[in-house]
């Protein structure tokens, strides 16, 4: 015979109900079989479990032994089956989450973010903030599972875009400038021609270098490159000091920075794509999940 759960289960109802009779009532069959389910059990370890008596059936000592070593066993199984199901659907396990610094401007991340949080609580997540370039390195590295990026930076048939939002750029002026007392809502970007560029670095951020430079000469000029600065959060400080102008997503206007004056280009069709990136045929059940929670963010942004 082999050793199954369900001999376990029948031993512990005897055990436990001291009847043969009650126990198969317990279990919900008949009592003559779960006597001979017993019995096999029995001569399967060589011991007897139980002393049969008039008034029902009294563990034997190897029987006591037997029940201290066996009697958690249902109760880990069900919690074995309860913990495979829960990560089946994707309730428990972990998602490695990368954004890049001026992603987390946009509302679609955090809010992509959160209402995973609250669908999906006992999920551990990490968030890896990196420029666009190392994220798509590090989604071919196998180092994070998903990544909210700019997509040029993307060089890859193994990973695969899905469009967040593509976002207009403005103008971030000091407050100070002569640009931002103007009672315009729009400024033509031929109007910054003169103006130090601060942008970040083409290392730090390309796409976004490259689409504030693309820009500017799309409006008939070569822009004068002010200051770099190391990363996107450092570019509104830095046009706050009064070191230049600048070039940004428009969901930098989140930041309300003291010193600071935002500003549409007039007639701009400059944009910046955000995207959601994974590798191609990754099926994981919690990565699934997040894009559930992350799609209505993504219409949304559209």
């Amino acid at each position: 015979m082999k050793l199954e759960l369900r001999h376990i289960r029948y031993f512990l109802a005897v055990a436990d109900e001291r009847h043969f009779t009650r126990a198969a009532q317990q279990l919900g069959i008949a009592q003559p079989p779960l006597s001979a389910q017993i019995k096999a059990l029995e001569d399967e370890l060589g011991v007897r479990l139980f002393h049969r008596v008039p008034q029902g059936a009294v563990l034997t000592e190897a029987g006591i032994a037997f029940r201290r070593a066996v009697e958690q066993i249902p109760g880990i199984v069900e919690h074995a089956i309860h913990a495979a199901q829960r990560a089946g659907r994707g309730e428990t396990g972990a998602l490695r989450v990368g954004y890049t610094g001026s992603a987390k401007f946009h509302s679609a991340v955090p809010n992509a973010i959160r209402q995973f949080r609250r669908r999906w609580p006992d999920i551990a997540l990490k968030l890896v903030e990196q420029n666009s370039i190392d994220l798509a390195r590090a989604l071919e590295d196998d180092m994070i599972d998903i990544a909210f990026l700019r997509p040029p930076s993307v060089d890859s048939s193994d990973v695969v875009l899905d469009t967040v939002v593509d976002e207009g750029m403005v103008l971030v002026l000091p407050a100070s400038h002569a640009l931002a007392q103007s009672s315009a809502d729009a400024l033509p970007l031929a109007a910054i021609r003169d103006e130090p560029l601060v942008l970040t670095t083409p290392e730090a951020g390309r796409t976004l270098f490259n689409v504030a430079v693309e820009a500017c000469r799309a409006a008939g000029f070569e822009p004068l490159l002010g200051q770099p600065a190391p990363q996107i959060g450092s570019i509104l400080a830095l046009v706050a000091a009064e070191f230049g102008v600048s070039i940004v997503p428009a969901s930098m206007r989140h930041m309300a920075l003291d010193g600071i004056a935002y500003r549409d280009i007039e007639g701009a069709e400059a944009s910046v794509r955000l995207a959601l990136a994974y590798r191609r045929g990754d099926t994981g059940i919690v990565m699934r999940n997040f894009l559930i929670a992350a799609r209505p963010e993504m219409t949304a942004g559209k």
